[in-house]
């Protein structure tokens, strides 16, 4: 895409339906059309785009969109999606479109060599970063999918889902299930916050005491926060019930902090739930599942590691979504991308392939591509 292109504004903004597994989510809302709309731009919703969501084409075309085919969402000038692009979904993918989606590419490399083959710039919602660190597009999938892991793997423990039989919270005189939380950010606190609140005895593992601080006056029931080591991670691993992986590295693929070997030594039918999973896991038996079959049993543990975890609670998940990707995409199509950057640093560290070149450092050192400045793309 030429530097003017990604300077100019753009007319049209697409919105395709989701072809990822069990991926129910949708990118635009209709109270989001309007919004768009009364900007002066098109919107173009693919025909069953909001179905999962509970949103009908109607409530769609009511709130001034256009109801279109597959070919005419993509063709769009803005592509704004949930989930990264799939394979059969790679013929779309052209110079002259901003593709603004979750990309997660240290996961899914083959992504990455797709857009960088077709010249697409994609902008991912994952590493878009403010000056502090926080990630304000990915924190509110983060807080779901937090909260869905620690729902999922007490239901996960009840011996008719394959478990050890264990009541997440016990009872009078019973113990309740140990949860060990790799991670305090935003998907590990909602984890461990839930899963303390249904009586579990749980345990927060983080490598920033400065993190854990700011935590400690919000934590309640069995809850204990403490600073993370590998030697403190062998040694809590085995005697976990519930083991929840929730590390993020921004961009660059998730470290693994638990082995086979550890896994190895794990009781019979505990779980892990390894949220990290669209990072590449950080559990090294984890494979990525799917929501229609969301384990597999590897050494006698049983795996959850769904790469859309949020898709469960589509409803949720779009709503939260929408309400803080709206006003990046009302900047980037109403004023096109290098403004947007302007206006809105933080944009700039979501750019992660522009013009074919990769322009974050976590994504270029994950596919192994030197990187270049995302301002020297831009222009």
């Amino acid at each position: 895409m030429p530097s003017s292109a990604l300077s100019a504004p753009m007319a049209s903004i697409g919105v395709p339906t989701e072809i990822k597994a069990d991926e129910l989510r949708v990118a635009l809302t209709p109270d989001a059309v309007r919004e768009l709309i009364t900007q002066g731009l098109e919107v173009r919703v693919q025909s069953g785009a909001g179905q999962g969501a509970g949103i009908n084409d109607e409530a769609y075309a009511k709130a001034g969109a256009n109801i279109v085919n597959r070919e005419e969402a993509w063709a769009a000038h803005l592509v704004v999606k949930v989930k990264e692009p799939q394979a059969e979904e790679f013929c779309f993918l052209r110079k002259d479109m901003v593709l603004f989606t979750y990309l997660h590419l240290a996961a899914y490399p083959d992504v990455g060599e797709a857009l960088i083959a077709s010249g697409t710039t994609a902008v991912g919602y994952e590493t878009v970063q403010m000056e502090d660190g926080s990630l304000p597009l990915l924190a509110p999938m983060s807080e779901i999918a937090g909260r869905l892991a620690a729902q999922v793997g007490a239901n996960l423990l009840e011996r008719p889902h394959g478990g050890s039989g264990v009541l997440i919270g016990g009872c009078t005189g019973v113990r309740p299930a140990r949860v060990i939380v790799l991670g305090a950010g935003t998907v590990g606190w909602n984890a461990a916050r839930l899963a303390a609140g249904m009586d579990a005895e749980v345990m927060l593992l983080d490598r920033s005491p400065e993190r854990l601080r700011k935590l400690e006056s919000h934590r309640n029931g069995r809850l204990i926060s403490v600073v993370s080591s590998r030697g403190l991670v062998e040694r809590l691993v085995p005697t976990a019930d519930l083991l929840i992986g929730a590390v993020l590295t921004p961009g660059g693929r998730a470290p693994t902090l638990v082995d086979e070997e550890l896994v190895t030594q794990m009781k019979p039918r505990s779980v892990i739930v390894d949220v990290a999973i669209d990072q590449g896991g950080c559990v090294a038996t984890s494979v990525e599942t799917t929501h229609t079959h969301p384990t597999v049993t590897i050494h006698d543990v049983q795996h959850y590691a769904v790469g859309n975890m949020p898709g469960a609670v589509p409803f949720t998940s779009t709503e939260a979504l929408v309400s803080v990707t709206l006003p990046y995409i009302l900047g980037i199509a109403g004023r096109g991308l290098e403004e947007a950057v302007t206006e809105r640093p933080e944009l700039l560290s979501g750019l992660n392939i522009v013009n074919g070149a990769v322009c974050h450092p976590g994504v270029a050192k994950a596919l192994d591509i030197p990187p270049r400045h995302p301002m020297a793309c831009l222009r």
